[in-house]
């Protein structure tokens, strides 16, 4: 799968769960219920990845945690909060980049409508 087709399947599992769910769980809930429903989709999907950086020709096994990386093509940031800050945009940007990934995806399930908690960041995507 492209990661344009696997961006499609992870906006439509969000916004099926957060009909079903609501917000204002904790993002752990949506973490697992996500993860449990693009595995029933057919994708790979990790939870919790430690992704490992290099700085400065120095080698640190656990860089970041991804919350997803599915296909291991996109990782999958969740938040469940009010309103998104513009440094969750920039540190989803930054993760795509070291991870070596083409494509983020950010969703808040905090939103009322979760059309409105979605956003896509993108690394030289084609």
């Amino acid at each position: 799968m492209t990661e344009n087709e696997i961006s499609r399947e992870v906006v439509d599992a969000a916004v099926k769960i957060h009909r079903a769910l609501g917000p204002g769980l904790l993002e752990h809930v949506y973490e697992v219920v996500l993860a449990r429903e693009l595995e029933k989709r057919g994708l790979s999907v990790m939870r919790q990845v430690a992704v490992p950086i290099t700085y400065e020709g120095e080698f640190f096994e656990e860089g970041f945690r991804a919350d997803l990386i599915v296909e291991n093509k996109v990782i999958v940031e969740l938040k469940s909060v009010e309103k998104y800050n513009k440094v969750h945009s920039k540190q989803l940007l930054t993760h795509i980049k070291l991870a070596d990934k083409r494509l983020g995806i950010l969703l808040n399930f905090g939103a009322v409508l979760m059309k409105d908690g979605i956003e896509r960041i993108v690394n030289d995507l084609k």
